[in-house]
């Protein structure tokens, strides 16, 4: 029930007048950042923390603003969309549902058409799924409690583990190191784990790559995997000792070349003169066609929490709040700090970077078209009913300079999602109804909003259904008017899931052609937070997601009756969206982690529906299960 009450909170939108604890300014003037990056020495690096220091004292009555605060902020829930591609041959597969096509997302479970990988409460699991009236389970690799597995890829007969791991990762002092201080490194670092499965039964390991660091996030692009962790070096340690000859870069280690952690070379670290960042952003990058090359490390002072990639750039994105003036009665709303990497295969290098105004919402907030970079931000506090908020889309050239933008979309509320399909753009905003623009930048010095469509509710999660139609997935909601006072605000409740597609045929006039609302007040699905939770084929007729349900009580604003957990599987069309079935793994009368349904997918005409204890197998044709294997 914990994660409901979480939801159920998380869902609950109280609109009334309070205090505001962000206030707006005159927009500030934000140009490209000086990009004249240098490799840091230790003189530099003890200067740059030392400094950190100095200032965190001054700002000590401002440290709730710091960077961690900046990476909850940004974290809420983690182009052309791959959802509706398969692996094509013998034992045709769904792959993950990912932003960019071409560039895989790592996820809990991955299928090579004949086995499903799955990655469940500490351990992987290995199950042979074809034929489904045959399923099998492999093999159970367990882990310590120093490593923490979460996701994973799959690229031919590799398959690669992601996950955190904690232990004392001190490097060896050599000769010339023995005067240096290393301060016990029992942080946690990012974790790859490369295993041979040409035998599925008796998977190999043969390769191990460690990042000091938290995870943000990976990608995959053909046989090369980028890894991106941000390191929060402890340097009041140096303060504490008072000696400045103390050794806080981060660590890493490669298998390939050696089990021992090493150092990252100073040449290797980058920063932008005249920045206050701490926090050291890695990106590792390593080839599974080549398991004995060793890993390249590019390391750079600027931490980020957001990232999108393309086929040739990787931009990371973060909040910056340590730029904000702190003044009595509130302070300005951050901008965010945008860097842009080039990539060529396992080569990664700095390239550019500048200041957005606002922040973002998460990966989709961000696209790479035509050479130029698109980014949608919120500016200031939707609470502020004197300086509200605002909704904002800038455009970049190649080299991060910019060259267009729209602003002051839906003043006084938030984005909801973006999406990016080519010249045309999606943005929803909300506070009491969802307005969707429908945004032309064929022309990136000056694009232009084609049309508005205002309806109740609000989508998290936008898919591409074809050119002209849009897919829009979030909740449905009530608007009750507040009769303590007469001027506040109506509050606004969330309700159940809603389901709409959008009709963009007429750019000037968007439609939502079709909707369906599932559920009441409490209903959720991973979908609204993880794009990586739907399985979408058009050709096919699905479109499903995992789902948990509870009905409203009549006369009850809030009390609800749990009355479903599994999965939904739609047919979406241009008639209609039709509920084809309902597949469950628990019966009992509340909702169990054992009976969650995490992912679905498909291989050939079955699906196939994963929860931590159970796979089941449909027959798409009818939906009649066709066999199950037990995990526990």
């Amino acid at each position: 029930m914990k994660k409901r009450w979480i939801f159920y909170v998380a869902s609950v939108i109280v609109i009334t007048a309070m205090t505001a604890i962000f206030t707006t300014s005159k927009p500030a003037v934000v140009s490209q950042m000086d990009t004249e990056i240098q490799p840091v020495t230790k003189e530099k690096l003890t200067e740059i923390f030392q400094d950190a220091i100095k200032e965190e004292k001054r700002n000590r009555r401002f440290s709730f603003f710091g960077r961690d605060t900046a990476q909850q902020e940004m974290s809420m829930s983690t182009e052309s969309a791959a959802a509706d591609s398969a692996a094509k041959g013998e034992n045709e597969h769904s792959e993950t549902n990912t932003q960019v096509l071409g560039v895989d997302e790592a996820d809990i479970v991955k299928t090579d058409g004949e086995h499903i990988y799955q990655i469940i409460d500490g351990k992987l699991n290995i199950i042979k799924v074809a034929p489904a009236q045959k399923m099998q389970l492999l093999t159970t690799i367990p882990y310590s409690h120093s490593f923490s597995p979460n996701q994973m890829f799959l690229y031919e007969n590799k398959l690669v583990v992601i996950g955190y791991s904690f232990h004392d990762s001190t490097p060896d002092k050599k000769q010339n190191q023995r005067s240096m201080i290393y301060p016990p490194r029992y942080f946690e670092a990012t974790t790859a784990i490369v295993y041979d499965i040409k035998d599925p039964k008796n998977p190999e390991e043969i390769r191990r790559v460690e990042v000091e660091g938290n995870h943000v996030t990976s990608r995959r692009i053909d046989n090369f995997v980028y890894l991106v962790a941000n390191h929060y070096p402890n340097y009041w340690i140096m303060e504490e000792t008072k000696e400045e000859d103390i050794d806080l870069r981060p660590s890493f280690s490669d298998s390939a070349t050696s089990v021992e952690s090493t150092l990252v070379p100073y040449e290797k670290i980058q920063y932008i003169p005249g920045s206050k960042e701490t926090n050291f952003t890695l990106i590792a990058a390593f080839d599974l066609d080549d398991p004995k090359k060793e890993v390249s490390i590019t390391s750079y002072l600027g931490s980020g929490n957001q990232m999108y990639m393309s086929k040739e750039n990787i931009y990371i994105a973060v909040a910056n709040y340590y730029a904000i003036p702190f003044r009595e009665g509130g302070s300005d709303s951050p901008n965010t700090n945008v860097y842009k990497f080039s990539v060529e295969g396992d080569k990664v290098e700095f390239h550019s970077s500048t200041e957005v105004p606002g922040t973002i919402l998460n990966q989709f907030s961000m696209d790479e078209f035509n050479g130029t970079f698109r980014v949608a931000t919120t500016k200031g506090d939707t609470w502020n009913t004197i300086k509200p908020s605002s909704n904002n889309l800038y455009i970049y050239d190649e080299n991060l300079e910019q060259i267009g933008s729209l602003s002051d979309l839906a003043r006084g509320e938030r984005i909801y999602s973006t999406r990016f399909m080519g010249e045309r753009i999606y943005i929803v905003t909300f506070k009491q109804v969802d307005p969707l623009f429908v945004i032309d930048a064929s022309n990136p010095k000056a694009p232009k909003v084609l049309g508005e469509l205002k309806i109740p509710g609000f989508s998290n999660y936008l898919h591409p259904f074809d050119e002209n139609h849009v897919i829009g997935f979030g909740q449905d909601t009530k608007v009750v008017a507040d009769n303590k006072t007469s001027n506040s605000e109506p509050m606004v409740y969330t309700d159940g899931l809603k389901i709409s597609l959008f009709d963009i045929r007429d750019v000037n006039n968007p439609k939502e052609k079709i909707t369906e609302v599932i559920g009441g007040r409490g209903t959720y699905s991973p979908l609204n937070y993880d794009h990586k939770a739907l399985l979408f084929n058009k050709e096919k007729g699905i479109f499903a997601f995992p789902i948990t349900v509870y009905q409203n009580l009549e006369g009850k604003m809030y009390e609800q009756k749990f009355e479903f957990q599994g999965a939904y599987v739609y047919d979406i069309h241009l008639e209609g969206i039709d509920l084809k079935a309902k597949l469950s793994h628990d019966t009992g009368l509340y909702e169990t982690w054992e009976g969650e349904i995490q992912r679905l997918l498909t291989i050939g005409d079955t699906l196939y529906a994963i929860s931590p204890t159970l796979i089941s197998a449909y027959d798409i044709k009818n939906y009649q299960q066709t066999g199950e294997v037990s995990l526990r």
